[in-house]
């Protein structure tokens, strides 16, 4: 019989950890909301914040790769939260120099006694003793280039296989190793209250080492710090956001007295963008499938300070039989998708993902769409977006969504930088992990010609 923990924290970081990926694991969390709520409820300091979210993130990252090590070790079979303890443990060993193997041993040993009994302890005191003695078995002894990739990236081998057949060997190994890498921290600038440089001193000011970024001019890069305890995020002088999805309201080139569409806008961080784009003048109607989502949307206007948006809880597919026909200057559809450009931010998402998924998002895709012609005006500029790299909801989506509308056309991509401009083609840019270190990104821009 094991023992439930009664919380998260105790102020030991590695049980927290475990109860974070089982939670993960057996409750489809979302690793990401979870290990943040964790830390803002227990107020968790910066040294503990930062080895909880490296072992929790790391474990999930390289999940597969963790059970390929354990596979020769293990006999029987193992509770879940005992195997999920062991690729912990693993993972401290294999990938983390700092942590004496002693510690992450002994650790594991404590944890399995309070969660379980004295036979629990002894047979992962065991396990890890012997991968200590022994060493850890050679992913080169794989002999498929696939299963081989796959086990190494800790991707499953079904999507290993769709990106090559999409992307080539080469660029899915640079994409796959990528998604391991800690993503950078990035906020974007409130042009609408400062200058890049203003806001560069004010973080500055407040111990926080940040640049700004070389692609999106409106985009900082943060070396240190945590961007949502600084006053300059609470103040509305920045939001945080991926430099990636910065690209559709550039892309969308809104102009001040337009009136926008932002069809799945929650939680805001692209709508309000817009606003800012827009010197917050014009009107945003910013809507959502989900009520209690425009919350976030409103509480975001409130802090950037800006009034130009208005929420309302409608269904994107049906956006026409409540709005007026051609009535919108442009219209955003970031549509929702798999998510597979943002796996190093949500690492639990490659292994939650089905193949069977994509039709359904697809479907969802199109009618979304469908809906953004019949509001956009004639001459109008619609914008799609996805934050993933697969082409089926991507490039698919657009050349099925064009042969049923004769009056859309795609037009050249505009406002980006010339590196990002580089990588378009016919008004359309596919960005991936590797390339600037942000987000797996996707953006066609239309134009309704009649």
């Amino acid at each position: 019989m094991t023992k439930k923990k009664a919380t998260i924290w105790d102020g030991n970081v590695r049980d927290a950890a475990l109860t974070i990926l089982l939670a993960v694991d057996k409750n489809q969390a979302y690793s990401n909301l979870l290990l943040n709520q964790t830390i803002n409820k227990y107020k968790i300091d910066s040294k503990d914040r930062a080895l909880l979210t490296e072992i929790t993130y790391g474990t999930l990252q390289h999940k597969y790769t963790l059970d390929y090590y354990l596979e020769p070790f293990i006999r029987g079979k193992l509770d879940l939260w005992v195997r999920w303890l062991l690729r912990l443990s693993v993972y401290q060993i294999v990938y983390l120099d700092r942590v004496p193997d002693h510690a992450a041993v002994n650790e594991a040993v404590e944890i399995a006694k309070r969660r379980g009994h004295k036979g629990i302890s002894s047979t992962v005191n065991g396990i890890l003793r012997s991968i200590l003695r022994q060493g850890t078995p050679s992913i080169e002894e794989i002999k498929d280039p696939i299963k081989r990739l796959a086990i190494e990236t800790s991707h499953p081998e079904w999507l290993v296989e769709r990106f090559i057949d999409s992307y080539g060997l080469e660029k899915t190994a640079e994409m796959l190793h990528e998604n391991n890498v800690p993503p950078t921290q990035t906020v974007r600038v409130n042009k609408t209250k400062a200058s890049v440089e203003e806001v560069l001193q004010l973080l500055e000011n407040e111990g926080i080492t940040a640049k700004q970024s070389s692609v999106i001019p409106e985009c900082i890069h943060l070396v240190n710090g945590q961007a949502s305890r600084t006053n300059a995020f609470k103040e509305g002088y920045i939001t945080i956001q991926d430099e990636s999805s910065m690209m559709p309201a550039n892309v969308l080139n809104p102009q001040k007295g337009w009136r926008i569409l932002d069809m799945c806008a929650a939680p805001g961080g692209k709508t309000t963008h817009i606003a800012e784009k827009m010197d917050n003048e014009g009107s945003i109607l910013a809507t959502d499938l989900h009520p209690h989502k425009l919350d976030l949307v409103d509480a975001t206007c409130k802090r950037l300070g800006l009034d130009i948006i208005q929420t309302a809880p409608i269904d994107g597919r049906k956006a026409a039989e409540y709005l007026q026909h051609e009535s919108f200057d442009a219209v955003l559809v970031d549509a929702p998708c798999s998510g597979l450009g943002v796996m190093r931010r949500k690492p639990d998402i490659k292994y939650t993902k089905r193949e069977e998924d994509f039709e359904s998002l697809h479907i969802i895709q199109l009618a979304l769409l469908d809906n953004a012609v019949k509001v956009l005006k004639p001459g109008g500029r619609l914008v799609y977006s996805t934050c993933t790299v697969n082409t089926s909801e991507n490039e698919e989506t657009v050349q099925v969504f064009l042969a049923s509308h004769p009056e859309m056309k795609l037009v050249e991509i505009e406002n980006l930088p010339e590196q990002l401009l580089q990588r378009g083609q016919h008004g359309m840019i596919q960005v991936f992990p590797q390339d600037f270190g942000s987000d797996g990104f996707f953006v066609a821009a239309f134009q309704k010609t009649t």
